[in-house]
């Protein structure tokens, strides 16, 4: 799109996107797919937070892949569910970005980490006892579904 320069001499500029505007319709979307991974594979997603939150209580910080040697993923399920499992904690202040790192998967192709840190071990903990591990999703779990922990 073009728009007539201050000027007026009938030159036009390119008009640039409000690249804010751009970037919180991106936030959104990007939001609303992980809700929907996390909706529909709960207990995947509830596991790994689990085990990130284990391991910043650990070590102090955890990359997705320190998780996935924590956790086993199921047959069947795209570990792209676990996109859903930082957002969570960094929302609730228990986790905070700190940087980032090239992933040793080779199938993960070489793609940048986000390193997480422990912002709040009060918080961490009490998230641990509030959020009890779940059973692993199979094709039979309904999703948004809570689990009995009789």
């Amino acid at each position: 799109m073009n728009q007539q320069n201050l000027f007026g001499d009938g030159a036009t500029a390119p008009v640039e996107p409000d690249r804010a505007a751009a970037r919180r319709e991106g936030e959104r979307r990007k939001d609303e797919a992980l809700q929907l991974l996390e909706d529909h594979r709960a207990g995947v997603v509830r596991n790994a937070r689990r085990a990130m939150t284990e391991l910043v209580l650990e070590n102090g910080s955890c990359t997705m892949d320190d998780v996935r040697d924590r956790i086993e993923v199921p047959e069947g399920i795209n570990p792209k569910c676990l996109g859903a499992v930082p957002s969570t904690l960094a929302r609730q202040q228990i986790i905070e970005r700190d940087g980032f790192v090239t992933t040793r998967r080779p199938e993960a192709h070489a793609r940048p980490l986000s390193v997480w840190r422990l912002k709040n071990e009060p918080k961490a903990q009490a998230w641990l006892r509030e959020n009890p591990p779940w059973p692993i999703d199979s094709p039979d779990t309904v999703p948004g579904e809570v689990p009995s922990h009789g």
